[in-house]
């Protein structure tokens, strides 16, 4: 015999978990007791969320300012249709402001015994390693009055890698590479120079790159040509303590340091030379060493994805120990770090001649442009104070680069865009000068 009324009403009930009918409830079902009933009906029918088996695929990095796709396949077990709602979370950094709730929510409708894939594209704001959070699935019964909720674990790490956006500038300095690798004349003078072919003496030419005895052999006057050394060594020094933290734009210096380590390592590569990776503030935070040439970069970039200023002094002693240790044989290093009086004359001045005894030494730092429009600014009292500020710190970081320049460093001091092409061409120019 069919239930009506009271006898419905608990018969659908017990399907309902125990607790779930607050008091509030008790009146409603009073009042309006066919409501109750189809909500009830609603919920008992609508498809159990643990039963659910979720499972990740698709992107595992992705260059910051670019997407990532990360599939979820849902496999429904159950032998009811499932209608639900999904919020596939994630980290806030993994998108843009504004655009996490179309993003992470997802409609689907499955039925029993079946599977769906479900993308949800992410578009990083920050380096490093985004993790998946809970996914939440709100499972609605066929009234859609009443549904279901739990959360289900999946784990999937997304790493977020440096834009290298310093990129665009690599074909330029490839050229002037090829230049200077294909010259048919006497390429480089001074120490650091291979021998590369013999040609015939042509008028102009430094008679001190005459080969005598090639020229004895063949009865016409005969040259050497040079070529720029190969196979010389590279180390890049990242210094991630506090000053590594001052934001210049939108991003921190050694974001900018970052962008210009990874255009330098990307063309020493292609001339031949070996290029190593130390982080550095008061420990390594990390170190890229021998890697074959296809590597270098892939291994660069993700060894800096998670890197992240610390709020230290650096120790530049023990930076400079770690620096010899790494690199035993003369070498060319790039020491990318704060050009502030401080933390140069108190910490690096001291320790950089264990450096530039045995080694080529550059160092790079990150110049702030507002700077430069403050020096300009004129009109008000607060401009001209501004001025004065701006031209004292100019001339502060003029005279350290004077004192780094007397002991031996060459110095590169540009804005975060201009950074990464003036290291380049102070490679090529240290190349060509036959100095590594």
């Amino acid at each position: 015999m069919a239930l009506t009324g009271r006898a419905a009403l608990i018969a659908a009930l017990g399907s309902i978990p125990v607790g779930i009918l607050e008091p509030s409830w008790t009146g409603m079902l009073a009042v309006n007791g066919p409501l109750a009933l189809a909500c009830c009906v609603d919920y008992a029918l609508a498809a159990p969320v643990r039963s659910l088996r979720l499972s990740r695929s698709g992107d595992t990095s992705v260059r910051l300012g670019e997407t990532a796709d990360v599939h979820l396949t849902l496999t429904h077990t159950g032998g009811r249709p499932l209608r639900a709602r999904l919020r596939d979370a994630w980290p806030p950094s993994s998108w843009q402001p504004g655009t996490e709730i179309a993003a992470s929510r997802h409609t689907v409708t499955v039925p029993a015994g079946e599977r769906r894939r479900l993308t949800t594209r992410l578009r990083p704001t920050r380096r490093g390693d985004r993790k998946a959070a809970q996914v939440t699935v709100r499972s609605y019964g066929p009234l859609g009055l009443w549904a279901r909720q739990g959360h289900h674990t999946v784990p999937w790490t997304v790493r977020v890698l440096p834009p290298f956006t310093s990129r665009k500038h690599l074909p330029s300095r490839l050229a002037r590479l090829r230049e200077l690798d294909g010259r048919t004349s006497v390429l480089t003078r001074g120490e650091g120079t291979e021998f590369d072919s013999l040609r015939d003496y042509v008028p102009g030419d430094d008679t001190r790159s005459i080969d005598w005895r090639a020229t004895a052999r063949q009865n016409k006057v005969a040259v050497r040509t040079w070529r720029p050394e190969r196979d010389r060594h590279i180390l890049i020094c990242l210094d991630t303590g506090r000053t590594s933290a001052g934001r210049v734009g939108d991003a921190p210096r050694l974001d900018s340091a970052m962008d210009a380590a990874l255009l330098l390592a990307a063309l020493a590569v292609r001339a031949g030379d070996r290029v190593d990776l130390l982080a550095y503030d008061r420990r390594t935070r990390a170190q890229v060493q021998g890697r074959a040439a296809a590597d270098v970069l892939p291994s660069f970039v993700n060894a800096m994805a998670t890197l992240e200023p610390e709020l230290v002094e650096t120790d530049s002693r023990a930076m400079v120990s770690t620096i010899l240790r790494s690199a035993p044989r003369r070498s060319l290093v790039v020491l990318l770090t704060s050009l502030d009086a401080a933390p140069v004359e108190e910490g690096l001045l001291p320790t950089l001649p264990q450096l530039t005894s045995r080694h080529t030494v550059v160092l790079a730092s990150v110049a702030d442009p507002r700077v430069e429009e403050m020096q300009r600014s004129r009109g008000t009292v607060d401009a001209v104070y501004e001025a004065a500020a701006a031209t004292q710190t100019q001339s502060q970081r003029a005279r350290t680069a004077d004192l780094l320049t007397r002991l031996g460093v060459t110095v590169v001091d540009a804005t975060p865009e201009t950074l990464a092409p003036s290291l380049a061409d102070t490679y090529l120019s240290l190349k060509a000068a036959g100095r590594l």
